[in-house]
Protein backbone atom coordinates (compact mmCIF):
# COMPACT_ATOMS: atom_id res chain seq x y z
CA UNK A 1 0.00 0.00 0.00
CA UNK A 2 2.78 2.38 0.99
CA UNK A 3 4.75 1.43 -2.11
CA UNK A 4 1.72 2.14 -4.28
CA UNK A 5 1.31 5.63 -2.76
CA UNK A 6 5.02 6.31 -3.25
CA UNK A 7 4.90 5.31 -6.91
CA UNK A 8 1.81 7.44 -7.50
CA UNK A 9 3.42 10.44 -5.86
CA UNK A 10 6.61 9.92 -7.84
CA UNK A 11 4.69 9.64 -11.06
CA UNK A 12 2.73 12.80 -10.22
CA UNK A 13 5.91 14.74 -9.43
CA UNK A 14 7.55 13.56 -12.63
CA UNK A 15 4.48 14.61 -14.56
CA UNK A 16 4.39 18.01 -12.79
CA UNK A 17 8.08 18.61 -13.41
CA UNK A 18 7.67 17.65 -17.03
CA UNK A 19 4.74 20.02 -17.43
CA UNK A 20 6.60 22.79 -15.58
CA UNK A 21 9.68 22.31 -17.73
CA UNK A 22 7.64 22.46 -20.90
CA UNK A 23 5.82 25.55 -19.66
CA UNK A 24 9.11 27.15 -18.55
CA UNK A 25 10.60 26.43 -21.97
CA UNK A 26 7.54 28.01 -23.54
CA UNK A 27 8.05 31.14 -21.45
CA UNK A 28 11.73 31.16 -22.40
CA UNK A 29 10.91 30.90 -26.10
CA UNK A 30 8.44 33.77 -25.80
CA UNK A 31 11.10 35.76 -23.95
CA UNK A 32 13.55 35.05 -26.77
CA UNK A 33 11.03 36.30 -29.31
CA UNK A 34 10.53 39.56 -27.46
CA UNK A 35 14.30 39.90 -27.01
CA UNK A 36 14.80 39.62 -30.77
CA UNK A 37 12.15 42.32 -31.23
CA UNK A 38 14.11 44.46 -28.70
CA UNK A 39 11.08 44.55 -26.41
CA UNK A 40 13.31 43.94 -23.41
CA UNK A 41 10.67 44.68 -20.76
CA UNK A 42 8.40 41.92 -22.06
CA UNK A 43 11.38 39.61 -22.53
CA UNK A 44 12.28 40.21 -18.87
CA UNK A 45 8.74 39.31 -17.79
CA UNK A 46 8.74 36.00 -19.66
CA UNK A 47 12.24 35.02 -18.48
CA UNK A 48 11.08 35.74 -14.93
CA UNK A 49 8.08 33.43 -15.48
CA UNK A 50 10.45 30.74 -16.76
CA UNK A 51 12.65 31.13 -13.65
CA UNK A 52 9.59 30.94 -11.40
CA UNK A 53 8.67 27.64 -13.04
CA UNK A 54 12.25 26.24 -13.03
CA UNK A 55 14.46 28.18 -10.55
CA UNK A 56 17.39 25.80 -11.01
CA UNK A 57 17.93 26.42 -14.73
CA UNK A 58 21.14 28.41 -15.31
CA UNK A 59 20.27 29.46 -18.87
CA UNK A 60 17.11 31.23 -17.74
CA UNK A 61 19.12 33.40 -15.37
CA UNK A 62 21.65 33.96 -18.15
CA UNK A 63 18.94 35.11 -20.55
CA UNK A 64 17.37 37.42 -17.99
CA UNK A 65 20.82 38.82 -17.22
CA UNK A 66 21.27 39.63 -20.93
CA UNK A 67 17.88 41.40 -20.92
CA UNK A 68 18.70 43.38 -17.79
CA UNK A 69 21.97 44.49 -19.39
CA UNK A 70 20.02 45.83 -22.36
CA UNK A 71 17.78 47.70 -19.90
CA UNK A 72 20.94 49.19 -18.26
CA UNK A 73 20.07 47.45 -14.99
CA UNK A 74 23.61 46.18 -14.61
CA UNK A 75 23.58 45.41 -10.88
CA UNK A 76 20.53 43.18 -11.24
CA UNK A 77 22.09 41.62 -14.34
CA UNK A 78 25.24 40.89 -12.30
CA UNK A 79 23.17 39.06 -9.66
CA UNK A 80 21.44 36.93 -12.30
CA UNK A 81 24.66 36.04 -14.11
CA UNK A 82 26.32 35.12 -10.80
CA UNK A 83 23.35 32.88 -9.95
CA UNK A 84 23.66 31.29 -13.38
CA UNK A 85 27.31 30.29 -12.86
CA UNK A 86 26.57 29.11 -9.31
CA UNK A 87 24.06 26.71 -10.80
CA UNK A 88 26.44 25.70 -13.61
CA UNK A 89 30.11 26.65 -13.35
CA UNK A 90 30.67 25.48 -16.94
CA UNK A 91 28.07 27.92 -18.28
CA UNK A 92 30.35 29.97 -20.53
CA UNK A 93 27.78 32.65 -21.39
CA UNK A 94 27.08 33.14 -17.70
CA UNK A 95 30.75 33.88 -16.96
CA UNK A 96 30.96 36.15 -19.99
CA UNK A 97 27.91 38.14 -18.91
CA UNK A 98 29.13 38.37 -15.33
CA UNK A 99 32.41 39.79 -16.62
CA UNK A 100 30.61 42.34 -18.78
CA UNK A 101 28.49 43.45 -15.83
CA UNK A 102 31.56 43.83 -13.63
CA UNK A 103 33.28 45.84 -16.37
CA UNK A 104 30.25 48.06 -16.99
CA UNK A 105 30.13 48.79 -13.24
CA UNK A 106 33.85 49.65 -13.19
CA UNK A 107 35.23 46.53 -11.48
CA UNK A 108 37.84 45.68 -14.10
CA UNK A 109 39.76 43.18 -11.94
CA UNK A 110 36.66 41.06 -11.25
CA UNK A 111 35.73 41.33 -14.92
CA UNK A 112 39.15 40.09 -15.96
CA UNK A 113 38.79 37.00 -13.72
CA UNK A 114 35.47 36.16 -15.36
CA UNK A 115 36.85 36.54 -18.87
CA UNK A 116 39.82 34.33 -18.04
CA UNK A 117 37.40 31.67 -16.76
CA UNK A 118 35.66 31.82 -20.15
CA UNK A 119 39.03 31.26 -21.84
CA UNK A 120 39.62 28.25 -19.60
CA UNK A 121 36.37 26.80 -20.86
CA UNK A 122 36.85 27.96 -24.46
CA UNK A 123 40.45 29.07 -25.19
CA UNK A 124 39.66 30.42 -28.65
CA UNK A 125 36.73 32.59 -27.58
CA UNK A 126 37.49 35.83 -29.45
CA UNK A 127 34.92 37.85 -27.51
CA UNK A 128 36.52 36.93 -24.19
CA UNK A 129 39.98 37.73 -25.59
CA UNK A 130 38.80 41.24 -26.60
CA UNK A 131 37.08 41.79 -23.26
CA UNK A 132 40.31 40.95 -21.41
CA UNK A 133 42.01 43.71 -23.37
CA UNK A 134 39.16 46.11 -22.53
CA UNK A 135 39.46 45.29 -18.83
CA UNK A 136 43.23 45.83 -18.93
CA UNK A 137 42.70 49.20 -20.63
CA UNK A 138 40.24 50.29 -17.94
CA UNK A 139 42.74 49.35 -15.22
CA UNK A 140 45.44 51.35 -16.99
CA UNK A 141 43.21 54.42 -17.34
CA UNK A 142 42.33 54.13 -13.64
CA UNK A 143 46.02 54.27 -12.71
CA UNK A 144 46.67 57.23 -15.02
CA UNK A 145 43.67 59.08 -13.60
CA UNK A 146 44.85 58.49 -10.03
CA UNK A 147 48.28 59.96 -10.85
CA UNK A 148 46.69 62.87 -12.73
CA UNK A 149 44.44 63.71 -9.77
CA UNK A 150 47.42 63.72 -7.39
CA UNK A 151 49.21 66.17 -9.72
CA UNK A 152 46.04 68.30 -10.16
CA UNK A 153 46.13 67.49 -13.87
CA UNK A 154 42.35 67.48 -14.07
CA UNK A 155 42.23 67.52 -17.87
CA UNK A 156 44.17 64.26 -17.90
CA UNK A 157 41.74 62.73 -15.42
CA UNK A 158 38.73 63.74 -17.54
CA UNK A 159 40.42 62.24 -20.61
CA UNK A 160 41.14 58.96 -18.79
CA UNK A 161 37.63 58.70 -17.38
CA UNK A 162 36.09 59.32 -20.81
CA UNK A 163 38.16 56.46 -22.21
CA UNK A 164 37.37 54.17 -19.27
CA UNK A 165 33.64 54.93 -19.49
CA UNK A 166 33.60 53.61 -23.05
CA UNK A 167 33.82 50.15 -21.46
CA UNK A 168 32.52 50.96 -17.95
CA UNK A 169 29.45 52.95 -18.97
CA UNK A 170 27.53 52.28 -15.73
CA UNK A 171 30.36 53.08 -13.33
CA UNK A 172 29.19 55.85 -10.99
CA UNK A 173 32.65 56.09 -9.44
CA UNK A 174 34.24 57.03 -12.78
CA UNK A 175 31.43 59.47 -13.57
CA UNK A 176 31.75 61.20 -10.20
CA UNK A 177 35.52 61.53 -10.59
CA UNK A 178 35.03 63.01 -14.04
CA UNK A 179 32.38 65.41 -12.73
CA UNK A 180 34.60 66.51 -9.84
CA UNK A 181 37.48 67.26 -12.23
CA UNK A 182 35.15 69.14 -14.59
CA UNK A 183 34.16 71.28 -11.61
CA UNK A 184 37.83 71.89 -10.77
CA UNK A 185 38.32 73.01 -14.38
CA UNK A 186 35.43 75.46 -14.11
CA UNK A 187 33.25 73.46 -16.51
CA UNK A 188 30.31 73.62 -14.11
CA UNK A 189 27.37 72.90 -16.48
CA UNK A 190 29.05 69.69 -17.66
CA UNK A 191 29.87 68.65 -14.11
CA UNK A 192 26.31 69.38 -12.98
CA UNK A 193 24.91 67.34 -15.87
CA UNK A 194 27.00 64.27 -15.01
CA UNK A 195 26.12 64.49 -11.30
CA UNK A 196 22.43 64.96 -12.06
CA UNK A 197 22.40 61.87 -14.30
CA UNK A 198 23.75 59.82 -11.40
CA UNK A 199 21.24 61.25 -8.93
CA UNK A 200 18.36 60.41 -11.27
CA UNK A 201 19.40 56.77 -10.96
CA UNK A 202 20.52 56.93 -7.33
CA UNK A 203 19.20 59.89 -5.30
CA UNK A 204 21.23 58.80 -2.26
CA UNK A 205 24.63 58.89 -3.98
CA UNK A 206 26.77 60.96 -1.58
CA UNK A 207 29.53 61.52 -4.14
CA UNK A 208 27.12 62.96 -6.71
CA UNK A 209 25.51 65.19 -4.05
CA UNK A 210 29.00 66.42 -3.13
CA UNK A 211 29.78 67.28 -6.76
CA UNK A 212 26.49 69.18 -7.13
CA UNK A 213 27.42 71.16 -4.03
CA UNK A 214 30.96 71.70 -5.30
CA UNK A 215 29.68 73.24 -8.55
CA UNK A 216 27.38 75.62 -6.65
CA UNK A 217 30.20 76.47 -4.25
CA UNK A 218 32.57 77.33 -7.10
CA UNK A 219 29.83 79.41 -8.75
CA UNK A 220 29.60 81.46 -5.53
CA UNK A 221 26.16 80.08 -4.60
CA UNK A 222 27.43 79.22 -1.15
CA UNK A 223 24.13 78.82 0.72
CA UNK A 224 22.80 76.28 -1.81
CA UNK A 225 26.18 74.53 -1.86
CA UNK A 226 26.10 74.03 1.91
CA UNK A 227 22.68 72.37 1.60
CA UNK A 228 24.09 69.78 -0.83
CA UNK A 229 27.18 69.18 1.33
CA UNK A 230 24.96 68.60 4.37
CA UNK A 231 22.79 66.20 2.36
CA UNK A 232 25.88 64.33 1.13
CA UNK A 233 27.08 63.95 4.74
CA UNK A 234 23.64 62.69 5.74
CA UNK A 235 23.93 59.94 3.10
CA UNK A 236 27.64 59.31 3.72
CA UNK A 237 28.69 60.53 7.21
CA UNK A 238 32.37 59.72 6.55
CA UNK A 239 32.57 61.74 3.32
CA UNK A 240 35.69 63.81 4.12
CA UNK A 241 35.61 65.90 0.94
CA UNK A 242 32.04 67.00 1.64
CA UNK A 243 32.95 67.77 5.27
CA UNK A 244 35.96 69.91 4.25
CA UNK A 245 34.03 71.70 1.49
CA UNK A 246 31.16 72.45 3.87
CA UNK A 247 33.57 73.89 6.45
CA UNK A 248 35.35 76.00 3.80
CA UNK A 249 32.06 77.28 2.37
CA UNK A 250 30.82 78.43 5.77
CA UNK A 251 34.17 80.03 6.67
CA UNK A 252 34.41 81.79 3.31
CA UNK A 253 30.91 83.20 3.58
CA UNK A 254 31.52 84.45 7.13
CA UNK A 255 34.83 86.16 6.29
CA UNK A 256 33.42 87.80 3.18
CA UNK A 257 30.38 89.11 5.03
CA UNK A 258 32.58 90.43 7.87
CA UNK A 259 34.76 92.19 5.29
CA UNK A 260 31.71 93.73 3.61
CA UNK A 261 30.41 95.00 6.97
CA UNK A 262 33.78 96.52 7.89
CA UNK A 263 33.90 98.26 4.49
CA UNK A 264 30.40 99.68 4.89
CA UNK A 265 31.34 100.93 8.35
CA UNK A 266 34.36 102.74 6.87
CA UNK A 267 36.84 100.48 8.67
CA UNK A 268 39.01 99.96 5.61
CA UNK A 269 42.05 98.45 7.36
CA UNK A 270 39.89 95.76 8.94
CA UNK A 271 38.08 95.13 5.65
CA UNK A 272 41.40 94.71 3.84
CA UNK A 273 42.59 92.16 6.42
CA UNK A 274 39.32 90.21 6.38
CA UNK A 275 39.30 89.96 2.57
CA UNK A 276 42.95 88.85 2.69
CA UNK A 277 42.13 86.15 5.24
CA UNK A 278 39.19 84.97 3.13
CA UNK A 279 41.50 84.58 0.13
CA UNK A 280 43.59 81.99 2.01
CA UNK A 281 40.64 79.66 2.72
CA UNK A 282 40.33 77.94 -0.68
CA UNK A 283 42.57 78.88 -3.62
CA UNK A 284 40.43 76.67 -5.89
CA UNK A 285 37.28 78.78 -5.51
CA UNK A 286 37.95 80.98 -8.52
CA UNK A 287 34.74 83.02 -8.72
CA UNK A 288 34.54 83.85 -5.04
CA UNK A 289 38.24 84.69 -4.90
CA UNK A 290 37.85 86.96 -7.94
CA UNK A 291 35.17 88.87 -6.04
CA UNK A 292 37.36 89.01 -2.94
CA UNK A 293 40.28 90.45 -4.94
CA UNK A 294 37.95 93.03 -6.48
CA UNK A 295 36.55 93.93 -3.04
CA UNK A 296 40.07 94.31 -1.68
CA UNK A 297 40.93 96.44 -4.71
CA UNK A 298 37.96 98.67 -3.86
CA UNK A 299 39.40 99.10 -0.36
CA UNK A 300 42.75 100.03 -1.91
CA UNK A 301 41.15 102.66 -4.11
CA UNK A 302 39.36 104.12 -1.08
CA UNK A 303 42.62 104.59 0.83
CA UNK A 304 44.34 105.99 -2.29
CA UNK A 305 46.54 102.94 -2.88
CA UNK A 306 45.79 102.93 -6.60
CA UNK A 307 48.69 100.69 -7.56
CA UNK A 308 47.61 98.04 -5.04
CA UNK A 309 44.00 98.37 -6.19
CA UNK A 310 45.04 97.83 -9.82
CA UNK A 311 47.05 94.73 -8.85
CA UNK A 312 44.09 93.22 -7.03
CA UNK A 313 41.69 93.93 -9.89
CA UNK A 314 44.18 92.38 -12.31
CA UNK A 315 44.26 89.23 -10.15
CA UNK A 316 40.45 89.23 -10.20
CA UNK A 317 40.19 89.31 -14.01
CA UNK A 318 42.90 86.67 -14.34
CA UNK A 319 40.71 84.37 -12.27
CA UNK A 320 37.49 85.36 -14.04
CA UNK A 321 37.84 87.00 -17.45
CA UNK A 322 34.10 87.76 -17.52
CA UNK A 323 34.10 89.75 -14.26
CA UNK A 324 32.87 93.18 -15.46
CA UNK A 325 33.01 94.82 -12.03
CA UNK A 326 36.75 94.17 -11.74
CA UNK A 327 37.42 95.73 -15.17
CA UNK A 328 35.36 98.80 -14.21
CA UNK A 329 37.18 99.18 -10.88
CA UNK A 330 40.59 98.86 -12.53
CA UNK A 331 39.65 101.28 -15.30
CA UNK A 332 38.61 103.89 -12.73
CA UNK A 333 41.94 103.45 -10.95
CA UNK A 334 43.75 103.96 -14.26
CA UNK A 335 41.69 107.11 -14.83
CA UNK A 336 42.64 108.40 -11.39
CA UNK A 337 46.30 107.75 -12.19
CA UNK A 338 45.88 109.43 -15.60
CA UNK A 339 46.92 106.20 -17.33
CA UNK A 340 44.30 106.68 -20.01
CA UNK A 341 45.55 104.10 -22.54
CA UNK A 342 44.99 101.33 -20.00
CA UNK A 343 41.64 102.78 -18.93
CA UNK A 344 40.41 102.85 -22.53
CA UNK A 345 41.41 99.19 -23.02
CA UNK A 346 39.43 98.14 -19.95
CA UNK A 347 36.37 100.19 -20.88
CA UNK A 348 36.49 98.77 -24.42
CA UNK A 349 36.48 95.25 -22.95
CA UNK A 350 33.50 96.15 -20.77
CA UNK A 351 31.55 97.76 -23.61
CA UNK A 352 32.16 94.80 -25.92
CA UNK A 353 30.71 92.54 -23.24
CA UNK A 354 27.81 94.71 -22.10
CA UNK A 355 26.76 97.45 -24.53
CA UNK A 356 24.93 99.71 -22.06
CA UNK A 357 24.59 103.51 -22.19
CA UNK A 358 26.58 103.83 -18.99
CA UNK A 359 29.48 101.77 -20.34
CA UNK A 360 29.43 103.71 -23.61
CA UNK A 361 29.62 106.98 -21.66
CA UNK A 362 32.55 105.72 -19.56
CA UNK A 363 34.40 104.61 -22.70
CA UNK A 364 33.85 107.93 -24.49
CA UNK A 365 35.00 109.86 -21.42
CA UNK A 366 38.18 107.76 -21.20
CA UNK A 367 38.83 108.24 -24.92
CA UNK A 368 38.38 112.00 -24.50
CA UNK A 369 40.81 112.10 -21.58
CA UNK A 370 43.27 110.04 -23.62
CA UNK A 371 43.00 112.50 -26.50
CA UNK A 372 43.46 115.41 -24.12
CA UNK A 373 46.50 113.75 -22.56
CA UNK A 374 48.21 113.62 -25.97
CA UNK A 375 48.11 117.45 -26.25
CA UNK A 376 50.26 119.88 -24.34
CA UNK A 377 48.95 120.11 -20.79
CA UNK A 378 48.67 123.87 -20.38
CA UNK A 379 47.68 123.50 -16.75
CA UNK A 380 50.92 121.65 -16.04
CA UNK A 381 52.89 124.20 -18.05
CA UNK A 382 51.63 126.98 -15.75
CA UNK A 383 51.70 124.75 -12.68
CA UNK A 384 48.04 125.27 -11.79
CA UNK A 385 45.07 123.05 -11.02
CA UNK A 386 42.42 122.43 -13.68
CA UNK A 387 39.97 124.38 -11.55
CA UNK A 388 42.28 127.41 -11.21
CA UNK A 389 40.67 130.85 -11.19
CA UNK A 390 41.50 133.68 -13.59
CA UNK A 391 43.66 135.39 -10.97
CA UNK A 392 45.52 132.16 -10.22
CA UNK A 393 46.23 131.68 -13.92
CA UNK A 394 47.58 135.27 -14.19
CA UNK A 395 49.80 134.84 -11.14
CA UNK A 396 51.12 131.55 -12.49
CA UNK A 397 51.88 133.12 -15.86
CA UNK A 398 53.72 136.04 -14.21
CA UNK A 399 55.86 133.64 -12.23
CA UNK A 400 56.65 131.23 -15.08
CA UNK A 401 57.18 133.93 -17.70
CA UNK A 402 59.75 135.67 -15.55
CA UNK A 403 61.38 132.33 -14.71
CA UNK A 404 61.87 131.28 -18.35
CA UNK A 405 62.34 134.67 -20.10
CA UNK A 406 65.29 134.39 -22.53
CA UNK A 407 66.93 137.56 -21.20
CA UNK A 408 67.24 135.95 -17.81
CA UNK A 409 69.37 133.18 -19.30
CA UNK A 410 71.47 135.23 -21.71
CA UNK A 411 74.73 134.14 -20.13
CA UNK A 412 73.80 130.44 -20.02
CA UNK A 413 74.98 127.84 -22.51
CA UNK A 414 73.35 127.70 -25.94
CA UNK A 415 71.60 124.46 -24.99
CA UNK A 416 70.09 125.95 -21.83
CA UNK A 417 69.06 129.10 -23.68
CA UNK A 418 67.27 127.03 -26.31
CA UNK A 419 65.43 125.00 -23.66
CA UNK A 420 64.38 128.08 -21.69
CA UNK A 421 63.19 129.82 -24.85
CA UNK A 422 61.03 126.76 -25.61
CA UNK A 423 59.55 126.84 -22.13
CA UNK A 424 58.95 130.59 -22.36
CA UNK A 425 57.02 130.05 -25.56
CA UNK A 426 54.94 127.20 -23.99
CA UNK A 427 54.10 129.44 -21.04
CA UNK A 428 52.86 132.07 -23.49
CA UNK A 429 50.77 129.47 -25.36
CA UNK A 430 49.26 128.21 -22.13
CA UNK A 431 48.35 131.69 -20.95
CA UNK A 432 46.87 132.62 -24.34
CA UNK A 433 44.49 129.66 -24.15
CA UNK A 434 43.64 129.55 -20.45
CA UNK A 435 43.11 133.31 -20.09
CA UNK A 436 40.55 133.34 -22.92
CA UNK A 437 37.21 131.84 -21.73
CA UNK A 438 36.22 130.57 -25.19
CA UNK A 439 39.60 129.00 -25.92
CA UNK A 440 39.75 127.54 -22.41
CA UNK A 441 36.32 125.96 -22.87
CA UNK A 442 37.33 124.39 -26.17
CA UNK A 443 40.58 123.17 -24.65
CA UNK A 444 38.80 121.65 -21.62
CA UNK A 445 36.37 119.84 -23.90
CA UNK A 446 39.27 118.03 -25.56
CA UNK A 447 39.80 120.23 -28.61
CA UNK A 448 43.37 120.32 -29.92
CA UNK A 449 44.17 124.03 -30.09
CA UNK A 450 46.96 123.48 -32.59
CA UNK A 451 44.32 122.32 -35.10
CA UNK A 452 42.68 125.74 -35.04
CA UNK A 453 43.05 128.00 -38.03
CA UNK A 454 45.56 130.50 -36.83
CA UNK A 455 48.09 127.89 -35.69
CA UNK A 456 49.32 128.33 -32.14
CA UNK A 457 52.86 128.08 -33.44
CA UNK A 458 52.50 131.43 -35.24
CA UNK A 459 52.08 133.64 -32.17
CA UNK A 460 54.90 135.70 -30.56
CA UNK A 461 55.46 134.92 -26.88
CA UNK A 462 57.32 138.23 -26.43
CA UNK A 463 54.25 140.18 -27.56
CA UNK A 464 52.14 138.38 -24.96
CA UNK A 465 54.79 139.13 -22.35
CA UNK A 466 54.91 142.82 -23.29
CA UNK A 467 51.14 143.08 -23.28
CA UNK A 468 50.90 141.43 -19.87
CA UNK A 469 53.66 143.50 -18.23
CA UNK A 470 52.79 146.70 -20.11
CA UNK A 471 56.04 146.85 -22.05
CA UNK A 472 54.30 148.57 -24.98
CA UNK A 473 52.65 151.20 -22.80
CA UNK A 474 55.65 153.17 -21.52
CA UNK A 475 56.48 150.84 -18.65
CA UNK A 476 59.80 149.36 -19.75
CA UNK A 477 61.28 146.17 -18.36
CA UNK A 478 64.77 144.71 -18.37
CA UNK A 479 66.83 141.93 -16.83
CA UNK A 480 70.13 143.10 -15.29
CA UNK A 481 72.94 141.10 -13.86
CA UNK A 482 73.37 141.16 -10.08
CA UNK A 483 77.13 141.43 -9.83
CA UNK A 484 77.23 140.67 -6.15
CA UNK A 485 75.61 137.33 -6.64
CA UNK A 486 77.83 136.15 -9.45
CA UNK A 487 77.38 135.66 -13.17
CA UNK A 488 74.15 134.22 -14.52
CA UNK A 489 71.96 135.72 -11.76
CA UNK A 490 69.38 138.28 -12.88
CA UNK A 491 66.55 140.29 -11.46
CA UNK A 492 63.58 141.75 -13.30
CA UNK A 493 63.33 145.54 -13.17
CA UNK A 494 60.36 147.64 -14.30
CA UNK A 495 61.23 150.96 -15.96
Amino acid sequence: MKLTKYLVLKHFLSFFISVSSREAESFKEQGNAYYIKKDYSEAFNYYTKAIDMCPKNASYYGNRAATLMMLSRHREALEDSQQAVRLDDTFMKGHLREGKCHLSLGNAMAASRCFHRVLELEPDNSQAQQEVKNADSVLEYEKMAELGFEKHDFRMVVFCMDRALESASACHRFKVLKAECLAMLGRYPEAQSVASDILRMDATNGDALYVRGLCLYYEDCIDKAVQFFVQALRMAPDHEKARLACRNAKALKAKKEDGNKAFKDGNYDAAYELYSEALTIDPNNIKTNAKLFCNRGTVGSKVRLKHTAIEDCTKAVKLDETYIKAYLRRAQCYMDKEEYDEAVRDYEKVYQTEKTKEHKHLLKNAQLELKKSKRKDYYKVLGVDKNATEDEIKKAYRKRALMHHPDRHSSASAEVQKEEEKKFKEVGEAFTVLSDPKKKSRYDSGHDMEDDTGNMGDFDANNIFKAFFGGGGGQGYSFEANQSSGPGNFFFQFG
